[in-house]
């Protein structure tokens, strides 16, 4: 077994959820609005994807504003950026590949982090550098859940546990949310751009509340 990182809150919170609502914040305003309509529709872990210039400020007014939110950081390719994530309040990091310096950093830093895998060998790096939990991407592109359980299988002993991302939406929600190696899954048909630059705080909470309905059923 390996020993987890994540401070047993933070996982446990992250399995409960079952979804984290991953975002691409462009208008720091809309940080609030959209976290707490999450919130309202039943989702209390997010990720905020450093895509924007905007997407630290938008991070700290979350953290905040919004107390109940756990909000991770994704996208995260350079080591520097993980000093001014923490400083501003995550609760952890996530990015789409694997690199040890950024590893190593988040864990000098404290900072819980689950690197982006896609092969057994990526797998078995994470391994060494002490990752339990990784995220899995492009769940779909690469092969979806058959893909991800055979890679999982051999390692399954050891504890680990993913985060899947890449093209799951409600429909396949469920079947992935019942694999055992699933912590919870990474979604972003919550958040979009769309209902962003609209303000349709309402439909983000809809469709928050619809992917926790899901995850109440199947876990």
């Amino acid at each position: 077994m390996i020993v987890s990182r994540f401070p047993k809150e933070i996982f446990q919170r992250i399995f409960r959820s079952g979804v984290v609502a991953c975002a691409t914040i462009e208008n720091p305003l809309h940080a609030v609005p959209a976290a707490r309509a999450l919130a309202d529709g039943g989702i209390d872990v997010m990720e905020l994807t450093l895509r924007t210039s905007n997407a630290v400020e938008s991070l700290r007014r979350i953290t905040a504003e919004v107390p109940e939110m756990i909000v991770g950081v994704g996208t995260i390719l350079f080591p520097e950026q993980i000093h001014d994530v923490v400083a501003a309040g995550a609760a952890f990091g996530v990015a789409p590949g694997l690199s040890e310096r950024i590893v190593k950093t988040a864990q000098d830093a404290g900072l819980p982090f689950a690197p982006g895998i896609a092969t057994p060998s990526e797998l078995e790096k994470g391994i060494e550098y002490g990752c339990c939990e990784m995220k899995f991407f492009p769940a779909e592109g690469i092969g979806g859940i058959a893909y991800m359980k055979s890679m999982w299988t051999p390692y399954a002993h050891l504890g680990i546990r993913f985060i899947p991302m890449g093209g799951i939406n409600p429909n396949n929600l469920p079947d992935y949310l019942r694999e055992k190696m699933t912590l919870a899954i990474g979604g972003s048909w919550i958040v979009t751009q769309e209902l962003l630059r609209t303000e349709n705080w309402q439909q983000i909470a809809d469709a928050a509340r619809t992917a926790a309905n899901i995850v109440s059923e199947v876990r």
